[in-house]
């Protein structure tokens, strides 16, 4: 007798606990997600395995995206979409190799290509700001996150890179820090005169009045201990907001707009992207379609004959 969906899934979740040790939110991910797939083939007829094609598979992709306009359910970000295909494709990976059906009908189907969303980039003038309004005053805190901040822009530096900062690994002499990304990869960046100016004030005037016990930590909170993503996020968005800038403000927003700034004054996107640590430059052109539409509103509204 041919295997059940209900019984199959129910394998293939055992089979991802027990024998894959999968962590307790994948499971979860994963049942919320099959669950759904078996909803929308039981809505078919569908209860045996041996029943689901591979057309079942991508009607089921376009049902997510397009959700239930009649019953008022929003259709699925692209993102989510493809989540789900990762259930659905191990499932049914995991049924033809069990034997439950003779071939993996979702091997073919493809996740749904994600809109090309280009970062965000501030303008100059509102970088200044929110990096004149970062630590005003001259406590340990105060020249902390002006140093924060400001290398946070200075460098590209992803949040994670600033906080795990250690003492070794700048270089202030020579005006650089040493940056570990995704991966634990490592690469070397140059400082800015003003960025390191505010980090030599941390160190020397705020930085010995949080340290409790020796830490290697660069940037320390108020307990002595190495500060949080969380609270170095929130010093930026306190920070944009004395500013008076509006716009949404992200430890991302200011790396968007370093290498955007870096690209409009003529720097090589090779270069950029050692500079952002990628890993492709093809990551890094994303940057170029940013310089290239404020080009395009320029040439709009100055040009004599653009319209």
């Amino acid at each position: 007798m041919a295997a059940t969906v209900d019984d199959a899934i129910a394998r293939y979740l055992d089979h991802l606990t027990v024998e894959r040790g999968s962590a307790a939110n994948t499971i979860a991910s994963y049942t919320r997600d099959l669950r759904r797939y078996e909803v929308f083939l039981t809505g078919r007829g569908i209860t045996s395995m041996s029943a689901v094609t591979e057309a079942d598979v991508r009607d089921f992709l376009v049902a997510l995206r397009r959700g239930d306009p009649d019953s008022g359910v929003r259709g699925l970000a692209d993102s989510s979409v493809a989540r789900t295909l990762v259930a659905a494709r191990g499932f049914h990976k995991f049924c033809a190799a069990e034997g439950m059906t003779e071939t993996d009908v979702a091997h073919a189907v493809s996740p749904p290509k994600p809109a090309r969303r280009l970062p965000k980039a501030l303008p100059v003038d509102d970088v200044v700001k929110i990096l004149d309004a970062a630590g005003i005053g001259d406590g340990p805190r105060s020249l902390r996150d002006r140093a924060l901040v400001e290398l946070l822009y200075s460098c590209g530096a992803r949040i994670s890179e600033v906080t795990s900062l250690d003492i070794d690994d700048l270089d202030l002499e020579h005006r650089a820090v040493v940056l570990r990304g995704k991966g634990g990869k490592e690469r070397i960046v140059p400082v800015g005169g003003p960025a390191i100016d505010a980090v030599n004030a941390y160190l020397v005037r705020g930085r010995p009045a949080l340290i409790k016990k020796f830490t290697p930590a660069v940037f320390l909170n108020v307990r002595g201990g190495r500060l949080s993503r969380q609270s170095a996020w929130q010093v930026l968005v306190d920070a944009a907001e004395r500013a008076g800038v509006d716009k949404e403000v992200s430890p991302h927003t200011l790396r968007h707009s370093f290498a955007t700034h870096l690209l409009d004054g003529g720097a090589d996107v090779r270069v950029v992207q050692e500079l952002l640590g990628h890993s492709s430059v093809t990551t890094t052109q994303v940057y170029t379609l940013v310089t290239v539409n404020t080009m395009r509103e320029v040439y709009a509204t100055a040009h004599p004959r653009a319209r």
